[in-house]
């Protein structure tokens, strides 16, 4: 939980359990928190539950990524599950900036964002994955995936969503009206105090990235999808992203976290 006294950005409160660490890197001069998670296991296993929690109070900035792309192991028959939990407050800036997660063949997995806003917080989060290793050449051909997201702000649903796929359906994800060729796909959702101005601003951005993307406003809520064949090849669109909206947005944690360089 982040709390803020002025400009600055304070730890109120942290509970933490294996496997799940999260460390707070020093940033000098910085005027926004950043926050970084680790699982200790090296790994996501089938039968696995870990959740995070993640509340920016009134006024607070934080940004949280992790230290590493996670990994998703094939699973015999118990899926793992994930949850995740963002709050902003009024006047707290948040974002949510994992590396990907990277999904094994024969992988299992259950992962929910929920997320809740005040109608004055400002927040950007994202998720990605990536289908098998590239650099085993490996194919995900089996396996469970169900990916949603809950948006909610004061109170009401204004956004839900969920990709799923299963056994019977990863024989037709090749099709154009699926995910065609792509085996890396990211979500970024974004919620600002002028989401008409800020969708024209991401739609260039998005247009210039050299990846295949789009963007769209619902409920006011600013929806991006992104998505490329080579996984680092998302990973620099992404990147360009970040870095794009950091420089018209100036300070804050809307930009490359530090762990994506390390």
């Amino acid at each position: 939980m982040l709390g803020a006294t002025g400009a600055t950005t304070r730890v109120e409160d942290v509970f933490q359990r294996s496997p799940l660490r999260i460390l707070f890197p020093r940033s000098f001069g910085a005027d926004s928190q950043e926050a970084v998670l680790i699982n200790t296991a090296g790994g996501i296993a089938g039968g696995d539950r870990l959740e995070c929690t993640v509340t920016a109070r009134d006024g607070a900035s934080i940004a949280v990524s992790s230290q590493t792309p996670e990994r998703v192991y094939r699973a015999l028959n118990e899926p793992a599950r994930v949850v995740t939990k963002l709050h902003a407050q009024d006047g707290a800036r948040l974002a949510w900036l994992p590396q990907e997660t990277i999904i094994f063949n024969r992988a299992r997995l259950r992962r929910r964002t929920e997320v809740e806003l005040s109608s004055r917080a400002e927040f950007l989060a994202l998720e990605w994955f990536v289908l098998g290793r590239a650099a085993h050449g490996e194919s995900v051909l089996e396996g469970q995936i169900t990916d949603s997201w809950r948006v909610k702000k004061n109170g009401r649903l204004i956004w839900a969503d969920t990709f799923r796929a299963t056994e019977e359906t990863f024989p037709h994800l090749r099709r154009r009206a699926l995910l065609a060729r792509y085996s890396a796909v990211a979500t970024l959702i974004h919620d600002c105090p002028d989401p008409d101005g800020r969708l024209e601003l991401i739609r260039e951005l998005v247009a210039s990235l050299g990846c295949a993307g789009a963007a769209t406003s619902v409920g006011g809520l600013i929806i991006v999808r992104l998505a490329d064949v080579a996984p680092s090849k998302l990973r620099l669109g992404l990147r360009a992203f970040l870095e794009g909206l950091g420089r018209t947005l100036g300070s804050g944690p809307f930009r490359v976290p530090t762990m994506w360089s390390s």
